[in-house]
């Protein structure tokens, strides 16, 4: 699938906090591994430092945060704090679910990847991770 990797693209997608909404982490769980990639989901109820955590433990490309609650200007920050400490500087870390576009502007300026909001195709998802893989990792 990845020409720069030799193997596929491995993705961790969770939800963080107390957000119980789960179906749409599931939905593009089942949609990046029907692309080729191998996903690693972490269920519910997930903080911060646990998810990156597990990123470093499955030696993820890229961490999918799934959000609907509303924390995001919490969350993503937080997540991004224990990736520049367990120096996950080349993992992609993207999300998606109801996030206003001045947010998103803002996550994106601290360093989070694009954020889909409800209704983006997985075709688009599945492109733009790929896309970010071929470019950032190279082992």
């Amino acid at each position: 699938m990845s020409k720069v990797l030799n193997r596929p693209i491995r993705v961790l997608v969770a939800k963080v906090g107390l957000d119980g909404h789960d179906r749409g982490a599931k939905v593009i769980a089942t949609s990046l591994r029907d692309a080729g990639m191998e996903v690693i989901y972490t269920g519910l109820r997930q903080t911060p430092e646990m998810v990156v955590n597990t990123a470093l433990q499955e030696d993820v490309d890229a961490i999918g945060i799934s959000i609907l609650s509303g924390a995001h200007m919490t969350v993503f920050p937080k997540i991004i704090h224990f990736m520049k400490e367990k120096q996950l500087d080349d993992v992609l870390l993207t999300g998606g679910g109801i996030i206003p576009e001045t947010d998103r502007k803002k996550l994106s300026q601290m360093g989070v990847g694009e954020l889909f909001p409800p209704g983006t195709t997985m075709a688009s998802i599945v492109e733009y991770i790929q896309n970010w893989v071929e470019k950032n990792r190279t082992f």
